[in-house]
């Protein structure tokens, strides 16, 4: 039985990772071995950047944290190395950059599970996941979509506009001429 102050700090390692499970909208479990440490220090940097949590962590307070905020299905992918890449804005960014180094020629990081909203998703819905296209660039096509009609309308509407001028221009041209 561990002392009264390991057990507390593995406790606040819970609460933590249960605390960043929770919050996360989306996340990936990977494999990390054989990783070196030049493309591991890349990948954290890009992750930063991107708004993605990254880190190393211990399988059976990963556990723990999972079964605390409903994750149970995680539990069988808790096992040898593991590192979880969590992001509490966007679904995609975790899927996004973990695959974009798993399909690297030389890497040897292996996906083994991942979660969005809650409902756990494998290997190759992480990959499709991952294919998708920025929040932003979804919203602006949504937008394009929108205004496309309006757009139309109002060219429709200059074109008759523009034709009634220039018959009027020949009308005059003609009884002045």
């Amino acid at each position: 039985m561990p002392n009264a102050k390991v057990l507390s700090e593995k406790q606040a390692i819970v609460e933590s990772l249960a605390e960043k499970l929770k919050n996360s909208c989306a996340g990936v479990l990977v494999d990390y071995s054989g990783t070196d440490v030049a493309t591991d220090t890349q990948m954290r940097r890009d992750m930063r950047a991107a708004g993605v949590d990254y880190a190393v962590v211990k399988n059976t307070l990963t556990r723990f944290a999972a079964n605390k905020v409903g994750l149970e299905a995680l539990s069988p992918y808790l096992n040898g190395p593991t590192a979880m890449a969590v992001s509490e804005k966007d679904p995609v960014a975790a899927a996004k950059l973990i695959c974009e180094y798993a399909s690297k020629k030389d890497s040897k990081l292996k996906i083994k599970v991942g979660f969005v909203d809650g409902k756990i998703i494998s290997e190759q819905e992480i990959k499709a996941l991952s294919e998708l296209p920025s929040r932003e660039v979804l919203v602006a096509q949504v937008l394009g979509t929108m205004i496309a009609p309006v757009s139309g309308l109002a060219n429709v509407l200059n074109a008759n506009i523009r034709g009634l001028a220039v018959a009027l221009n020949a009308i005059a041209e003609k009884k002045s001429a």
